[in-house]
């Protein structure tokens, strides 16, 4: 993994003073105090002045906050500064955020141009947990560099071989159903939506652990991409869908972080992993479907094909009663529409659990927002033909009714939740350039090793 932004000493580099107002002498020295005011600096958003010492060399760096800075707004550090390195000096209120979006602001996705040299390079301090930030940062790179893939290089066979690499290195057991083996196996909905692909459907299962340890479940959409199937989404509708496995993405991510920090934890990720295209086969308005649940499922729109393949994968899941169970999917528009594209939806029924998300996405500043599993619009999912409709009736509260139907496929597990994510940054932010994005996958790893310690 590019971790280029990490400094090799373990002290020294030149100080680095975040300030939200013009800087006094006390707080960045004498000298930095009167070239700020004779320069004008006060600390604005964005500003970077670098102060000079007596010889003309660089003595000092000052970056402005602004009003509601937050500490990932450090990430813009990795950018602004020049080669060297550096130390995030002074009174920094969370000196390992700022330490973290200082290494996330420094990636780039090199896969298909010239690599990016990464100039500045930060010296971690005493009081931060180098290791957690190299975790963080490498699963992070990881979610990233897959959502960026295209799709003519990253497809369900690719999104398999990255899982399994990353099982490897762990020493993971993976199983993979490909084909027309999930009909054997009892994945008809996975099969269904990804037969029309000349790329086989899958569903890929990772086991991770102590048996006798609690379960932990995470299954990850893998559309690898979404053309829409025979409800073709319009051109500018799919431009981004090689983001449509950001589902998979995160939760392997995340897995990735559960298993390098060695919780006690039985880890076990299942990823259906499909390409929603249009041939003569493709699955049709109207079909009715089987479901690994026994639940029949009538078709009412093959543009929402997320929600039948994590039906299965999470009836799966739920066989052997986990502990905790979370999906991540990349799942409805009506989510971004009620949210925005930064704030990923959560839903569940467990109220401690959705406390503990809470708290934990404040902690680490990734943020999620609940949204309710509103009993009432469960009479949306009704179909006069099959167990259930796939799709709500309406147009009305897209994302509650896709919760509510992957709620169906989910009994036994003590405790759910279902995060409907978008997975791309729009607009570059100080910790994150535009591109793929892992969302909540910190706020989640906080709570579970705060539930399991190591």
């Amino acid at each position: 993994m590019r971790l280029n932004a990490i400094s090799n000493l373990t002290s020294g580099g030149k100080p680095v003073y975040l300030c939200a107002s013009a800087p006094e002498a006390g707080t960045v020295g004498e000298r930095a105090a009167r070239f700020a005011a004779a320069a004008g600096f006060d600390g604005s958003r964005t500003a970077l002045l670098l102060v000079p010492d007596a010889d003309g060399a660089i003595e000092c760096a000052l970056m402005g906050l602004g009003r509601d800075a937050t500490p990932l707004d450090a990430g813009r550090l990795a950018r602004m500064l020049p080669e060297g390195d550096w130390r995030i000096d002074g009174d920094v209120e969370n000196p390992a955020l700022a330490a973290l979006s200082f290494v996330l602001a420094s990636y780039s996705f090199d896969r298909y141009r010239k690599k990016h040299k990464q100039k500045a390079r930060l010296v971690l301090p005493d009081s931060v947990d180098g290791a957690a930030i190299r975790r963080q940062a490498e699963a992070v790179f990881l979610a990233r560099d897959l959502i960026n893939t295209p799709t003519n290089d990253l497809g369900p066979a690719q999104l398999e071989d990255a899982i399994r690499a990353v099982a490897a290195n762990y020493k993971a057991d993976v199983d993979c159903v490909v084909g027309d083996d999930l009909l054997k196996r009892n994945f008809p909905m996975v099969h269904a939506v990804g037969r029309a692909s000349a790329s086989a459907p899958r569903i890929v299962d990772l086991t991770w652990g102590n048996r006798d340890h609690p379960k932990v479940t995470l299954v990850g959409k893998g559309v690898c991409f979404d053309s829409g199937g025979l409800n073709v989404k319009p051109g500018d509708s799919m431009t981004l869908m090689k983001k449509d496995m950001g589902g998979a993405a995160s939760t392997l991510a995340l897995a990735q972080m559960i298993m390098a920090a060695k919780l006690p934890v039985r880890l076990r990720l299942i990823v259906p992993a499909v390409e929603n295209a249009i041939s003569g086969n493709a699955f049709r308005p109207g079909d009715v479907l089987q479901s690994r649940k026994g639940i029949t499922v009538e078709i009412g729109n093959t543009d929402a094909e997320g929600r039948l393949i994590l039906g299965d994968a999470l009836a799966w899941g739920d066989e052997e009663a986990p502990a905790l169970m979370l999906d991540m999917a990349t799942l409805t528009g009506a989510a971004r529409v009620a949210l925005g594209p930064d704030l990923p939806g959560l839903f569940t029924d467990d109220e401690t659990l959705a406390g503990e998300l809470a708290s934990a996405s404040a902690k680490v500043c990734d943020p999620m927002w609940r949204l309710p599993l509103w009993p009432g619009y469960k009479k949306g999912l009704s179909s006069e033909v099959a167990d259930i409709s796939h799709i709500g009736k309406g147009g009305f509260g897209g994302a509650i009714t896709a919760a509510l139907f992957l709620q169906r496929f989910v009994e036994k597990a003590r405790s759910w939740a279902h995060l409907d994510l978008y997975a791309w940054v729009n607009a570059e932010k100080p910790h994150a350039p535009v591109g793929g994005d892992p969302q909540g996958i910190r706020a989640i790893h906080e709570v579970i090793a705060a539930r399991y310690p190591a």
